[in-house]
């Protein structure tokens, strides 16, 4: 950027160039910092910074804020003030550029080398120590951390990227204020969160992390553009951070575990013409060949296997996978991330008053009354769209018998072509209701007024996950417990496979490609010669990434058609297995190129989603053995035996028992975390806790 003179906070000049020093500035709180001096000075424009060792004669941009068209020049150069006062003055020591111009409606935040450091431990990330052990960092030990001097090694690129919305995010007003520039309308009272105020006040539009495109096309290369099938999952961490990062693992993961399933399925398939038989009804609708009279449910041989496997599979799965997730938090440094009682999360309001557990003042809200908003509101909007997931289900069954007796009746290829319609309604009916809820659901979220941001995410998720468990799996339920349709439940399952899949792929891939290439792309045109502001600024037309909460979702969906009801449909690990090999490049291309650069916050594992997983594995032993129950070949076999149909149910029940039984000895003997890795999580606790009483007899002494 040209430099062009500016006053207070609203310098310009180029971003990320040589030092220059500053003029005195004027905190939020109206005190003078003082001089620059040769330990606060930095880039021309920049703020400055107050401590020596924060001195660097270049400066990454991070993140762009985007201002209001309406913003006047005194609102900017007062919240460039308010971003690099100090954080006892009430700012968030960071460092503001203006931009080239002055009053222009942008504002380029970094961050110096002490913010990232403090926040780091806040964090209660682990960094290499001097030993190149793992340690718990600490900022008073912070010069026998590895690279510690250097912060684009010490800490990822997505690290310091959410570092800064970590501290934007954290600035409330510590007495009440008037903003410059603004309507007196416009106030920030005590303990006002400052960002969420600003935003709903139109003063801040936007805030999103800055590409690096060498990085990213280094990344691009090695991820989606050759024909490697690994994944760079360090490099992915390193860009995209820990939450991206866990979700590529686990989709690797869970797509190279399929081909034991999907081996099995195909041999099973081969090898067995009834089976074979029963891929051709269910992908043409004719009726099923009986000749030899032999029953239409699940077979006794290559089915009562597949059933078998898929329970153990997936409680190996989910055990091996918890060990490799330990290993990354590990590698990533997440494994001891901070349980603190963190700052409310920004959109949380309530009455001023002093918090009984951290002494600090803040917005209270009873627990009360967010139990009586969940009871009241909440759950009967819940209850309203679980409810229109039965009313889909019924016109389903409607539609159903309506083509089938068609099909009867003209018995042509235009009859058998429509039976299929039923459920592709039903299908698109579904996925539409899901998006619907999703917006619902965190609108119901928000209104439940949660204080953290784990319990807001928590609440979202559990609501999303029993209405998506109820929207996918309700109607496979009903058809297999109920109308006890084993042929339909196959027919079901075979178009939620294939046309699911395809859906997902034009939905998710397709479309947005082709709305990039042709319509965003061409106005993003940039060249060597642009300006770097002109650069920033074409980020924010590209639109915000929607998040994982889909893709976490599609993968559940996925694991639940496997893992409950493959035994009916043994192809089906095979059309996942084809479909995930696609999905991992089209997902890392969606991030990459499609949407701008996603703040993600430093996680330890999946979360609450590993919990669903786990959840889904072990309903997989219910419903397996009643599928294998309403196969007629093995009551037929149990009825020669001389078992009655009450001892039939019996022995299934019992059969179910001892395989959760085996599930749970096969849970007990695999670890959840490697023993070394143990070893090591242990050995931090250790260290945090000597380090944390050497600093309290310091501050005795």
């Amino acid at each position: 950027m040209s430099q062009a003179g500016a006053d207070e906070g609203g310098g310009a000049g180029g971003i990320g160039r040589e030092k220059a020093q500053r003029p005195e500035e004027v905190t939020p709180e109206g005190k003078v910092l003082g001089k620059p001096s040769a330990a606060s000075t930095i880039g021309p424009g920049w703020s400055k910074v107050g401590c020596p060792c924060c001195v660097s004669e270049r400066v990454e941009p991070l993140v762009l804020v985007k201002l209001g068209e309406k913003v006047r020049p005194e609102t900017k150069r007062w919240l460039i003030r308010l971003i690099g006062a100090s954080q006892k003055d009430g700012g968030a020591a960071l460092l503001a550029h203006p931009g080239e111009d002055a009053s222009g409606d942008i504002i380029v935040v970094s961050a110096p080398r002490c913010t990232l450091l403090r926040a780091t431990e806040e964090l209660g990330l682990c960094r290499p120590y001097r030993n190149r052990d793992m340690e718990a960092f600490s900022y008073h030990d912070r010069d026998n951390f590895k690279d510690s001097d250097n912060m684009e090694v010490f800490l990822t690129l997505a690290e310091r990227h959410y570092i800064v919305k970590y501290e934007l995010d954290g600035l409330r007003a510590q007495r009440d204020l008037r903003v410059p520039g603004l309507s007196d309308s416009v106030t920030l009272h005590n303990r006002d969160n400052i960002w969420q105020k600003l935003g709903s006040a139109g003063v801040i539009m936007d805030t999103f992390p800055l590409h690096n495109p060498e990085q990213l096309k280094d990344l691009s290369e090695a991820w989606y553009s050759g024909n490697q099938l690994a994944q760079p999952l360090d490099s992915v961490n390193g860009y995209f951070g820990s939450s991206v990062a866990f979700y590529f693992s686990f989709l690797d993961f869970y797509t190279w575990s399929l081909l034991a399933p999907a081996i099995l399925g195909l041999s099973i398939t081969y090898f067995s013409g009834e089976v074979q038989k029963q891929m051709e009804e269910s992908l043409s609708g004719s009726p099923v060949a009986d000749a030899d009279g032999d029953d239409s449910g699940p077979a006794v041989s290559g089915h009562m296997v597949q059933a078998v496997f898929s329970m153990l599979w997936s409680t190996v799965f989910m055990e091996l996978w918890k060990r490799r997730s330990s290993s990354l938090s590990y590698r990533w440094g997440t494994l001891h991330l901070a349980d603190r009682f963190a700052e409310p999360r920004p959109g949380f309001h309530g009455d001023l008053g002093v918090n009984p557990v951290t002494g600090r003042v803040e917005p209270l809200f009873p627990g009360w009354q967010r139990d009586l908003r969940m009871a009241l509101v909440s759950l009967p909007v819940v209850g309203l769209f679980l409810g229109l997931v039965v009313l889909g289900m019924l016109c389903f069954y409607w539609g159903e018998a309506q083509v089938k007796q068609l099909h009867q009746d003209w018995d042509s290829l235009l009859s058998q072509s429509l039976v299929y319609v039923p459920s592709v309604l039903h299908i698109v009916y579904t996925n539409m209701l899901a998006t619907v809820y999703k917006t619902v659901a965190q609108s119901l979220t928000e209104y439940e007024n949660h204080r953290e941001e784990s319990a807001y995410e928590k609440h979202l998720t559990a609501k999303v996950l029993v209405f998506t468990f109820f929207n996918y799996f309700a109607v496979l339920f009903h058809i297999a417990f109920f109308k006890q349709d084993v042929p339909l439940l196959r027919k079901r399952l075979a178009s939620l496979l294939i046309v699911t899949q395809l859906v997902n792929q034009v939905t998710e891939a397709v479309i947005p490609f082709l709305v990039d290439r042709f319509i965003s792309a061409p106005h993003r045109a940039e060249s060597e010669d642009d300006p770097q502001e002109d650069k920033f600024r074409k980020q924010s037309t590209l639109p915000t990434f929607p998040g994982l909460f889909g893709e976490y979702i599609e993968l559940l969906v996925q694991f639940g058609y496997l893992s409950l009801f493959s035994c009916v449909y043994p192809l089906t690990a095979v059309l996942l297995l084809i479909n995930n090999l696609t999905e991992i490049r089209s997902d890392a291309y969606k991030i990459c190129k499609l949407f701008r650069k996603p703040f993600c916050p430093p996680v330890a594992s999946m979360g609450v989603w590993q919990i669903a997983f786990e959840v889904l594995s072990f309903v997989s032993v219910v419903s397996n053995c009643w599928l294998l129950l309403l196969s007629p070949r093995l009551q037929e076999l149990c009825r020669e035996g001389g078992l009655s149909g009450t001892n039939i149910l019996l022995l299934a029940v019992l059969v179910e028992h001892v395989l959760i039984l085996v599930k749970v000895i096969l849970s007990v003997l695999i670890p959840d975390e490697p023993d070394w890795i143990r070893k090591k999580r242990e050995h931090i606790e250790f260290t945090s806790m000597e380090a944390l009483k050497q600093q309290k007899l310091q501050s005795e002494e």
